[in-house]
């Protein structure tokens, strides 16, 4: 068997594809970049062997944990072919942030993985970027993660990621959909910028298939090349949320902390705010049934919202069912909320100050615990 040569100064172990001194090297900056990550209950440093968070417990007298796991799919293929990776640590955090205040829950801290086949130093940089701003505009602690360099795994130039978060609610101000909501509630959606990180296979095909785009192509329909199109990132719902909660859904209640008493506060017998669902993956119709109970629809009514022009080229050109297209794409509405009708509109004008714009765009109705686009 033929042994390749290498230079008595070069590492068998980098030698095989795996640098782990260019990846200390790399990392050796994660303090200065999460430093603005950090909020109360962080404790020791980021590249133990865990993260520490310590929860305060004066906070809260019943309070639930609440996680998520995610990762951005093949929204990927569109930084590897730009090579811009700035964003796509955003997404990921965002989306896991929405996917844990539909609970009612604030974030705590986040843990991400990064798998390549060659660490490459800007490309490492920029995601963790992604990461601590994210964190930082959530109040989320970046704690900890995983950085791993795997050749013959990846192809040249590319990698993945993924993310964990963990967050808190008080039992009383869980949303539990199935038992709060009513026929007659309202629904609203909340805006999304794009695509966010859902339906891209589809997208992709549809843009650099049929159409014979590139992502550097200039789109007039669009007011953007394709490419900054496709990287915009996904919308982060949960301050917004967590404002929406604290204004309709009244204070949670507090323990005290002098003397060892608990100090009580009046609770709503039924939130305002019934539920909400983050339109990801399956879109509404898989989505928003999720917090319905089993008799009831929630109606959802075309012409109520802004279609974004992403989402008009895809479904002119990509010949695809209407009915699908609303099942793959958020269609331009990142989240859904299920209000009481009496409150509605207090509640739209309360988000317009606030966040994205909204609609009204439907509303539940007996049935048999569906998503009907209408």
């Amino acid at each position: 068997m033929k042994v390749q040569a290498r230079s008595p100064r070069t590492k068998a172990y980098a030698a095989a594809g795996v640098d782990v001194d260019l990846g200390n090297r790399v990392k050796a900056g994660l303090p200065a970049l999460l430093a603005a990550t950090r909020r109360p209950g962080v404790l020791g440093k980021v590249g133990g062997f865990g993260g520490l968070f310590a929860l305060d417990l004066r906070k809260y007298r019943q309070p639930i944990l609440v996680s998520s796991v995610d990762g951005v799919g093949t929204k990927l293929k569109i930084a590897f072919a730009l090579d811009r990776h700035d964003t796509i640590g955003q997404d990921l955090v965002n989306h896991c942030v929405n996917d844990i205040a539909v609970l009612g829950a604030e974030p705590l801290f986040f843990l991400d993985y990064l798998g390549t086949g060659r660490l490459e130093p800007h490309v490492f940089t920029q995601i963790i970027r992604g990461f601590a701003q994210a964190c930082a505009q959530n109040r989320c602690a970046l704690i900890g993660g995983e950085t791993a360099q795997m050749p013959g795994f990846y192809r040249p130039g590319e990698y993945d990621v993924s993310g964990t978060i963990v967050g808190v609610a008080e039992r009383s101000r869980l949303l539990d959909g199935p038992r709060a909501v009513r026929p007659g509630d309202a629904v609203l959606g909340l805006a999304s910028s794009g695509l966010h990180t859902n339906g891209y296979s589809l997208a992709r095909k549809i843009f650099f298939e049929q159409m014979g785009l590139e992502p550097t192509s200039q789109v007039p329909e669009l007011g953007t090349t394709l490419g900054d199109e496709l990287l915009k990132v996904h919308l982060s719902y949960g301050p917004l949320v967590q404002a929406l909660l604290r204004k309709f859904n009244g204070p949670a209640p507090s323990r005290a902390s002098a003397g060892g008493r608990t100090a009580r506060r009046p609770a709503r017998a039924r939130a305002t705010i019934r539920a909400l669902a983050h339109i990801t993956g399956g879109g509404f119709v898989d989505n928003v049934p999720r917090v319905l109970p089993r008799d009831c629809d929630a109606i959802v009514r075309k012409g109520t919202w802004e279609v974004l022009p992403v989402f008009r080229v895809l479904a002119e050109h990509g010949e695809v069912p209407e009915a699908e297209l609303y099942q793959v794409f958020n269609m331009g509405i990142g989240m859904v909320a299920l209000v009481a009708p009496g409150e509605a509109e207090a509640i739209l004008r309360f988000m317009r100050r606030r966040g994205p714009l909204e609609w009204q765009i439907g509303e539940v109705q007996h049935g048999s615990g569906r998503c009907r686009v209408v």
